[in-house]
């Protein structure tokens, strides 16, 4: 394994607000929806190991029956993913252990096969838990579902979305919880909408429909603002609108009059400086990402576009952000680091990961990423580039990991994967 010295730059975390860098998580404990506390795919936890391997901080690693891409989340101490079976019939809802990976309950979803991107799978949607119940996105193969479960397995309800013909990609739609609302962005070729369901009914409490143009997977954050509510934000093909959490008003919107083919957004968006980071994508290669910037208005009281770039950045793998600049492991496995306001380009480096569909994750000052064949690396938020270990897992990874406890979780083709210190290792015994 590669271990090379961090760079005498890289010292703690820069804490900061949406003016000046990223949302940071509320709780060291928790990975509460897909990327972490507001999407940001940043922790603040300590006791991660830098490096990470089969036989190296490996606290526990469990077996994961079927098939899916949906990513872990983790919310007190239990862990929430969901798989389809062998035969595409079936879905499962798995509630893990965080200490020691064992399994606590499981509660099944009908399910048929269908046709999905070979990078795809019939389980791709990830969770949201607001400490109280989780809430899982199914698609049976032709529509869409939420259903709520509390944290000891008990159903609470399910609410119908519709049907979701799949299309060329099948389904990966993940939802948030905020202020007592399940909100998911409906993104289908032909048809969109945001829909808001009440956390505590399953009943639909709002619904609006947006532009559609080609499938999007990308989940919502939030725009926290002081003393108001805070907006959601959702990104598209369409471009970027903010909506009322309560009534599910458009309060504004950036359309993205660059993205001529209508490039898909896979990728979440991330907030900094001001500014809101997203990018689109295509199977033959289009890359586009831009920066809109939130506090300075073009015509009316739209924001206006700060910079965009057609080269570099990700398709499905989302960004980070530390301090001034972004950081990012795109689709062929280079990772980059770019000043946030300016899209000034400070370095990009190939890293041995190979090809990436699971998005990044930072911890303290690093960030971890892993490849589809399994191959993991560690770089550095700096911006001074160094790798900082590499290993390879003995399966694939398309799923994107969570943190919490200390903990580091990677959910491979066929296992879940447990990384931390040796209290940790201790404690899965």
């Amino acid at each position: 394994m590669n271990h090379l010295s961090i760079s005498a730059g890289v010292r703690g975390i820069v804490l900061a607000g949406l003016l000046g860098g990223a949302m940071m998580p509320a709780s060291a404990a928790d990975w509460p929806r897909f990327r972490g506390p507001n999407g940001t795919g940043i922790s603040n936890d300590t006791g991660v190991p830098v490096e990470i391997g089969e036989s190296t901080n490996l606290s526990w690693k469990v077996e994961i029956p079927g098939l899916g891409n949906s990513s872990p989340i983790v919310s007190k101490k239990r862990i929430f993913l969901q798989t389809a079976s062998d035969d595409g019939k079936e879905r499962l809802l798995l509630c893990l252990d965080l200490a020691s990976g064992k399994q606590l309950w499981s509660r099944p979803a009908p399910g048929a096969t269908a046709h999905t991107h070979k990078k795809n799978t019939l389980a791709s949607g990830s969770g949201a838990a607001d400490g109280t119940r989780v809430y899982m996105p199914f698609w049976d193969g032709h529509r869409l579902s939420i259903s709520a479960y509390d944290f000891d397995g008990q159903h609470a309800w399910t609410c119908e979305l519709g049907p979701f013909p799949g299309g060329q990609h099948g389904a990966g739609h993940s939802p948030i919880v905020v202020n007592g609302k399940v909100i998911l962005a409906n993104d289908q070729d032909g048809m969109a909408e945001v829909v808001a369901i009440e956390a505590d009914s399953g009943k639909i409490a709002w619904r609006l429909p947006r532009q559609p143009y080609m499938s999007s997977f990308s989940t919502p954050i939030l725009l926290e603002q002081a003393g108001a509510a805070p907006d959601v934000l959702v990104t598209s093909a369409d471009g970027v609108s903010g909506y009322d959490v309560a009534h599910g008003v458009e309060k504004w919107k950036w359309v993205w009059e660059s993205n001529a083919v209508h490039l898909r957004t896979v990728a979440s968006p991330i907030l900094s400086q001001g500014m809101v980071f997203f990018s689109g994508g295509n199977g033959p290669g289009a890359r586009h990402a831009v920066a809109v910037n939130l506090h300075q208005k073009g015509t009316g009281s739209v924001p206006k576009l700060a910079w965009e770039s057609r080269k570099d950045f990700p398709y499905v793998p989302c960004m980070l952000n530390r301090g001034e600049y972004l950081y990012f492991i795109n689709d062929d496995g280079i990772a980059g680091c770019y000043v946030a306001k300016t899209g000034e380009k400070v370095w990009s480096n190939r890293v041995p990961a190979g090809k990436v569909t699971s998005s990044p994750v930072m911890v303290e000052d690093r960030i971890y990423a892993f490849g589809e064949e399994g191959d993991a690396v560690v770089f550095a938020a700096d911006p001074t580039f160094a790798v900082l270990a590499s290993s390879r897992l003995d399966e694939g990874v398309m799923a994107s990991p969570a943190v919490a406890d200390g903990r580091l979780l990677v959910r491979g083709q066929h296992h879940l994967y447990c990384f931390g210190s040796k209290e940790t290792k201790q404690a899965a015994k």
